[in-house]
């Protein structure tokens, strides 16, 4: 079986089960909840095909796996989601600086004061 290329869309089916969205009793997929947070989630574009299939692009699932994390792992609710989602841009992190690793003693501290200040953020918001 040849896997999927990367910049391939993928089936509802596939994400969910790539984020492990499994019913434990049933051992069947939980995709009502990707399509419940498509509702919720204005963001979550999927490409939807004849009957009504549905297709995620990378930069979708990406974000499907973001909501994932913040509501499953984190615990934030629907709402804390979203404010999260909005303000996102506003924690204003430069991505290419935070590609590049820096291992000083002042970048690290300054890092880990950022990842505080981010991390008390996200706790004001749920």
């Amino acid at each position: 079986m040849s896997q999927k290329h990367d910049n391939a869309y993928k089936s509802i089916g596939e994400v969910a089960k790539d984020l492990n969205l499994i019913n434990p009793k049933t051992g069947k997929l939980n995709t009502h909840t990707i399509r419940y947070w498509e509702k919720e989630f204005k963001q979550i574009k999927p490409k939807i095909f004849a009957g009504k299939r549905r297709y995620y692009d990378k930069k979708s699932i990406e974000l499907i796996k973001k909501i994932r994390f913040l509501l499953k792992e984190k615990g934030l609710t629907i709402n804390g989601v979203k404010k999260f989602l909005i303000n996102e841009s506003s924690f204003n992190l430069d991505e290419n600086s935070n590609r590049s690793i820096n291992t000083s003693k002042d970048n690290l501290k300054s890092k880990l004061e950022k990842i505080s200040n981010l991390a008390k953020e996200i706790k004001k918001l749920g």
